[in-house]
């Protein structure tokens, strides 16, 4: 894999990625290749679209650095949009019509369908923010409610019994929520107990570590920085390797909601 030459803005070495596009079914998005799109209401901010519907998702997901002022005044989501913002490292202002909330590394914000999120930038350094949306399933004699929280404040379970991989939920386990958000993170040498097959589609964005992640049946390296989406049924499994950090993620999944005909 090529360098980064800071003197001449080409790779030091050949021209190869990572990346694994398999559209409706999986695609890892390696760091390194990701480019910056320009993104209506987002001002001073680097923003790189990752899962969409071009890919095959029912969801949007954005890695986006807030700059020096950085914001979005215009408000994300829209109508029947539901939306999820989540500080992967930095100081964050996010406010809807009547409240404004501060958010730092680790900390989130779940806005129910239809409520503007407005988002800025709280510190002089950059803010590297993973945004969420999603068009909201109502089910009739429930709704959502707006969450702010932060990781900190949640105390992990050990996904299915094992001590080594631990996961923390964002939201409430409430039939008026379609979807929730985790993150999942595995001590090197822990991985998955099976290869799971599910209905659930994911949209993954990696925090730290390294690994190896099946996909379909494949095995692929990842790492930090890397984005992974994975669409209903595709077989997934991960390992972590390495020394030292766990392999974490977060990510999304629907749920609550049986599937239409």
């Amino acid at each position: 894999m090529g360098y980064k030459n800071n003197n001449t803005g080409y790779l030091d070495g050949l021209l190869q990625s990572r990346a694994v596009i398999k559209k409706n079914n999986f695609a890892i998005l390696p760091h390194d290749g990701l480019v910056n799109n320009v993104i209506p209401g987002f001002e001073n901010c680097g923003c790189s679209i990752l899962g969409s519907k071009q890919i095959g998702a029912n969801f949007v997901d954005y890695i986006i650095t807030m700059k020096k002022d950085g914001e979005n005044s215009r408000g994300f989501g829209g109508e029947g949009v539901e939306t999820l913002v989540y500080v992967i490292e930095g100081a964050l202002e996010v406010r809807d019509d009547k409240e404004t909330h501060k958010l730092t590394s680790g900390g989130y914000a779940y806005f129910p369908a239809s409520q503007l999120m407005y988002l800025k930038n709280a510190q002089e350094e950059p803010t590297e923010i993973f945004l969420y949306k999603k068009r909201y399933q109502p089910l009739e004699g429930y709704e959502a409610h707006k969450v702010v929280g932060n990781i900190e404040d949640i105390e992990p379970v050990q996904y299915e019994g094992m001590e080594d991989v631990l996961l923390w939920d964002f939201l409430p386990k409430d039939l008026g929520f379609d979807m929730n958000f985790h993150i999942l993170s595995f001590e090197p040498g822990a991985s998955h107990g099976y290869v799971e097959t599910h209905y659930q589609e994911h949209g993954a964005y990696l925090l730290s570590g390294q690994g190896m992640y099946n996909l379909d049946n494949e095995w692929y390296p990842v790492e930090k920085g890397d984005y992974i989406f994975m669409s209903s049924y595709v077989q997934q499994a991960a390992y972590a390797v390495g020394r030292g950090e766990p392999l974490s993620y977060v990510y999304s999944k629907d749920c609550n909601r049986d599937p239409e005909i």
